[in-house]
Parts: C-alpha cells; sequence; structure tokens
C-alpha cells in the first residue's frame, strides 16, 4: 500500500505463534493509525478483567502514516497496554528512529501477547520476525543492552528498544527506551515488556515506502518545513528544545518547586536550558526527519560527574532532579537523568517520588528510622542519585517507593495520600497548575492519568483577549490565570494531539506550533495514501480516538470524582514569591462543566453520552458499555 504497510505482526510469546494479520482500510480510516490503531486494539482485546502483569495483557506497537517519510519529525512510535501503574489505559510515545525502522520492515503494528518461557528479545527484520535467547542481558542497563544486540547482530543501523533492570526488578514505572535516551517510560510499559519475558525488541528493515502521489506530497512537506523554519519560536525551540521551560516557567511563578510547595526556584538560571546550552551543549541532536534538532550532545568535561556524555535532558527530568527536588546543581541534575535512562525508569513520576519522601522527612513525617538513615533534606543530591539506584533495583528505602507516589504515601503516613502529585494513579509534570489553568484541567481529564501531553493546551499563553474569541467564543480562554473557556481550549489540543499521535509526528510542530491544520493533514494523506480523508473525516477521527479511550476508562471505573487534582492546588494558592501567579489556585469544577458540554458527555459522571459515541460510529462500545451495565445517557 502507499504510505501504509498494510498488516500487523502478531506474535504470541506463549505458542511461539508468530504471524502477520492484515489491517482492513477501515481501521486506517476510523483511527488514522500509530495511537488510534493501539486503542483501537487495547479496548477489543484487553477487557477490564484483565490483570496488567498476566499473559492475557498485550502490548501494542503503532506507527503512523507519516512516520518514516520527509514529513518534519515523522519519526515517533506508540507503546501501549493495560498500564500496571494505574491499572487503567496505558500508552507513551518516542521518538528518535526506532518508529520510522519499524515501518520500513514493513509493520504499521506490532501485537505482543502471552510470556516467553525464558529472557528474550524480538528480532523484527521485513515482513518476518524471530524469538531469540537475551539471558545474557539480565538486569543489564538499557545502554549496554541495546549496544550489545546490535554487536550480535553485526549492524549499527539495528534499531533497539530494550528496558533496563528497573522493569526487570518490578518498578511500576519502569519504560521501554530507544536511541539511548528516547524514552516511552509513562505509564509503566517497560514492566509490561519485562513481565513477557522481553528485554528488548530489535528492528532492521529495507523497504521502501511510497506515495500515490509524490510530487503533491513532496511539495506539501516542503512548504510545512518552511512555515517551521519561518515560526517566531524555531530558533529558540532549536537551540534549547523543552529546557527553555525551565527559565520561562519560573519567570511566571509555576516552576514546580521542592514538591510544589512554591512556583520560584532560587537557583532556576543555573539549571535552565540556557544555561546547559552555554556551558555543556556539544551540538544539537535530532531525530528522523527533524527540521528543529531540539535535543544535544553533552559533555560534563570536569568535577565528580566529569566524563558523562549523553543525549538530551528534556525539561521534565532537568528539572525533575533540580526544582522538584531542591538541587541546584546541573551536574547532578543531569547524573540523575542518565541513571534513570540507564536504568530504565520513568523521570517524572521517580522525581515525584524522592519529592513526596522530601517533604514528608522535611515535615518530620518520615524519620531516618524509616528511610534507612537517608537524609532526605531538600538539595541533598548524594541522597537522590542513592535513591534512583535504590529504586531501580527495589533496595532498602528505595523498594517503598518503587511502586509509586500513591504507594508510598499510603506506607509512609496513611494522611499523606493528598500529598501525592498524581491523577488516576500518573505522577504529574514539572510546571505548577495553579499557574496554567488549561493544562490543569488537561492533566485532570486527560485519558492516562495526570498527563500534560494528552492536551499541551499552549494557546493560554498567547494573552491576546481578541484572538481568544475569534478562536474559542471566551476572551479568557488566551490568559493562562483565568478558568474561563478552558474546556473549549482543552477539547481542541486534545485533538490536535491525538492527530500528531495517530500521524506519528511530533507535537512540537503539530501542537505547539500548529504547523498543520486538519485541512492540510487531509491533503497530505490523500497524496500519501490509497484511502480518501477530508478535513471532517480527520477531525472526527481524533475526536473518535479521545471518546473511546473515554469509553475505556468508563469501563474500567473511571467517573468525574476521578477527573480531579491533588489538594494543594485547589485549596492552597501560590504564595507570595510567585510574582504573577501569586495567589492563584485552580477553579477546577466549572472547567469541569464546561469541558463535559463542550464534548457531549454526562456532567454528572463524566461518562460519553449514547447520542455522542454513535455519532463517531462507536455503537459496538455503546453495546459494550451497556452489557455491562453502565448507563449512557
Amino acid at each position: 500500500m502507499n504510505g501504509y504497510c498494510g498488516q500487523a505482526l502478531r506474535i504470541n510469546l506463549t505458542t511461539k505463534e508468530i504471524k502477520i494479520d492484515k489491517i482492513a482500510d477501515k481501521l486506517f480510516e476510523d483511527y488514522i493509525g500509530g495511537r488510534g490503531l493501539n486503542m483501537k486494539r487495547l479496548y477489543d482485546e484487553v477487557p477490564p478483567e484483565v490483570d496488567p502483569l498476566s499473559e492475557e495483557n498485550k502490548l501494542f506497537i503503532g506507527v503512523g502514516p507519516l512516520t518514516g517519510t520527509p514529513f518534519p519529525g515523522a519519526a515517533r512510535v506508540n507503546f501501549s497496554a493495560k498500564s500496571p501503574q494505574t491499572g487503567i489505559l496505558g500508552d507513551s510515545n518516542t521518538g528518535g528512529f526506532f518508529g520510522p525502522e519499524l515501518k520500513f520492515a514493513g509493520f504499521d503494528q506490532v501485537i505482543i501477547e502471552g510470556k516467553a518461557d525464558e529472557l528474550s528479545y524480538i528480532y523484527i527484520t521485513d515482513n518476518r520476525a524471530e524469538i531469540r535467547s537475551a539471558a545474557r542481558l539480565k538486569e543489564k542497563d538499557t545502554f549496554f543492552t541495546q549496544e550489545e544486540i546490535m554487536r550480535e547482530l553485526a549492524d549499527d543501523r539495528v534499531q533497539v528498544a530494550s528496558i533496563g533492570p528497573a522493569a526487570e526488578n518490578g518498578v511500576k514505572y519502569s519504560g521501554i527506551f530507544c536511541n539511548h535516551v528516547r524514552a516511552a517510560a509513562r505509564t509503566g510499559m517497560g514492566l509490561v515488556l519485562a513481565s513477557k519475558n522481553i528485554k528488548a525488541i530489535a528492528v532492521r528493515g529495507k523497504q521502501d515506502l511510497k506515495a500515490k502521489s509524490p510530487a503533491i506530497f513532496r511539495e506539501t512537506v516542503d512548504s510545512m518545513d518552511q512555515q517551521i523554519r519561518n515560526h517566531q519560536e524555531y530558533e529558540v525551540r532549536m537551540r534549547l528544545g523543552t529546557t527553555k521551560l525551565i527559565k520561562a516557567l519560573n519567570d511566571l511563578g509555576c516552576l514546580a518547586t521542592k514538591h510544589f510547595k512554591t512556583g520560584r526556584f532560587n537557583a532556576a538560571e543555573k539549571v535552565s536550558g540556557e544555561y546547559l546550552e552555554q556551558n555543556y551543549k556539544k551540538k544539537g541532536k535530532g531525530c528522523f526527519a527533524c527540521t528543529i534538532p531540539c535535543s544535544r550532545f553533552f559533555e560534563i568535561e570536569q568535577g565528580k560527574h566529569q566524563g558523562l556524555k549523553s543525549e538530551g535532558p528534556e525539561f521534565e527530568g532537568l528539572a525533575g532532579f533540580s526544582s522538584r527536588v531542591g538541587i541546584e546543581s546541573i551536574e547532578d541534575a543531569l547524573k540523575g537523568v542518565d541513571l534513570c535512562n540507564r536504568y530504565g525508569l520513568d523521570v517524572i513520576t521517580t522525581s515525584e517520588c524522592i519529592a513526596l519522601a522530601m517533604e514528608l522527612f522535611e515535615e518530620g513525617r518520615l524519620t531516618e528510622e524509616q528511610t534507612g538513615g537517608l537524609k532526605l533534606n531538600w538539595g541533598n543530591a548524594e541522597v537522590v542519585l542513592d535513591l534512583i539506584e535504590m529504586i531501580a533495583f527495589r533496595r532498602g528505602f528505595g523498594d517503598l517507593l518503587a511502586d509509586g507516589s500513591l504507594a508510598a504515601a499510603a506506607r509512609i503516613d496513611k494522611t499523606a495520600k493528598n500529598l501525592a502529585m498524581q491523577v488516576k494513579g500518573l505522577e504529574i509534570f514539572q510546571a505548577d497548575p495553579r499557574g496554567i489553568k488549561g493544562y490543569a484541567l488537561g492533566l485532570a481529564v486527560a485519558s492516562r492519568g495526570g498527563d500534560h501531553l494528552r492536551s499541551e493546551p499552549w494557546f493560554e499563553f498567547v494573552e491576546d483577549s481578541e484572538l481568544g474569541i475569534e478562536r474559542f467564543g471566551v476572551a479568557e480562554s488566551a490568559f493562562r490565570l483565568e478558568y474561563k473557556g478552558k474546556g473549549k481550549v482543552v477539547k481542541f489540543y486534545e485533538e490536535r494531539s491525538a492527530l500528531a499521535d495517530c500521524l506519528d509526528v511530533c507535537k512540537n510542530t503539530v501542537v505547539n506550533m500548529e504547523i498543520i491544520s486538519f485541512a492540510e493533514a487531509a491533503v497530505l494523506l490523500n497524496a500519501l495514501t490509497d484511502l480518501e480523508f477530508t478535513e471532517e473525516k480527520i477531525r472526527q477521527a481524533t475526536e473518535r480516538v479521545v471518546n473511546l479511550e473515554r469509553a475505556y476508562l468508563v469501563r474500567e471505573g473511571i467517573r468525574r470524582e476521578d477527573d480531579n487534582l491533588p489538594q494543594r492546588f485547589l485549596n492552597e494558592p501560590l504564595p507570595e514569591e510567585c510574582g504573577p501567579s501569586t495567589g492563584s489556585i485552580v477553579e477546577l469544577e466549572p472547567m469541569l462543566d464546561e469541558y463535559y458540554q463542550t464534548r457531549g458527555w454526562d456532567l454528572k459522571t463524566g461518562i460519553p453520552s449514547r447520542d455522542k459515541l454513535m455519532s463517531l460510529g462507536l455503537e459496538k462500545i455503546v453495546n459494550d458499555l451497556e452489557k455491562r451495565k453502565i448507563n449512557l445517557k
């Protein structure tokens, strides 16, 4: 097929059966690809009765129609399963080169089910796959594992997605890592792979991708590439990537600092993206087909971490191991991120678990006797770095933190549940929701838990009332400290984010820069594929994905009361030192009302209405929910 490979690779590790399934055109038309295809399979094949760590859970690996093409940032891949971290929808997305290689091998999707009888890795090449022993790689880190498999296969073009020792030791927020540092680390997808006795997936493909109308496709791609280069944020994103957010959020007074006790970090300048660029960056680094090489190679040339060389980090890791835990040394923060990458840990959840413990220790609710002698004071970098390793290997106090912040809070202090900075079991990112209320709503309703990447409603930073009225009918929608209109904003950006994840391209361009419209996406896909897309069909597909995910959550028991935020953000105003964000709290309930109304979901329960699901062609979903005695109004 043009654009699509038209097939899924299904691997049963228990029976060792490997087969290729044809993917119906209707699935591509309805769900586009990537995340959409994965969510459809997840709903159909993994019912609520399935234990996330059982053989019945399945891992879905999906790429989109643009993956592997010259479209800027067409490098993404989704890993999806029922989450062992949250118990609900699990999904994680990463870039690099693994996704395109899977496409070159001839597959739009890989489905891994069952469990191998020994530690193994999967090797996928053109239209085939095999299961190989990985016994020698037990508890090896992700860097060594990826490099060793490449050596074994004698091919430095092989792309490897691997887990680290954290997943093998049962850490619930362990991830899957590609190209050393490209992390699909949210919601515990690494633990799902470990539960199947799979250490890694190696891919090498040599097939060409074809377009139905190559000249039109190339012309459209070139136009969008130029739009990116002309964008006002192009230069700063290329230089700093997401690390630009440390200084920007600190200036606004909403950088996650000392476990969200405040939004201002006194040492922000010395852990910022600008400081990283000036003192440690060697050169820029991008993903496949990247127009904005927003990552970087860095090196620490002296001091206690002398010789540390790696790629990255992203904002989440850099802020997580600096402002969130009070560390004022960028070199210590870089070391913390490096350890997480090697052990296979999610930097957001790891930093939250440590920050939670630090706050409880500072308040006297956690003692040295309980920590095994660890002094968990703010900024104690030595202890933070030790704890990362202890978590990965479930040693000592690290074992208590290895199941996530909710479980840790319950074990440390039963009254500490509200101090766990999470939603539906997934820890939130390094920005204080009190200073960005659209993001706050997005965190509350995100389908995989406390996740900012399911919506990314950047529009609230524009502070242009006329533009707010023009785009969303509400002047306040364009201001980050206002709550009116945010239901409409979040709905819109949830669907743009779904578009990015279904096409499997970078959110830098599709969401934050809004380079590709729904109409332009139709032009691209009509030039690339043999299918017929319209702007309306693509809009409906993205809305279908969001509603399907909500139906999955509803089937798992999620209701309006679960679309919540930690009490600190609802009841405790940001303190005086937070400058323009001082005094702000999150007015969640009216935003939820507006969001549900805009979506066509029931105000009381947050369940999609029967009419909404039927209008999106989700009749089978309606029947399934109603058979389960779930009332659709």
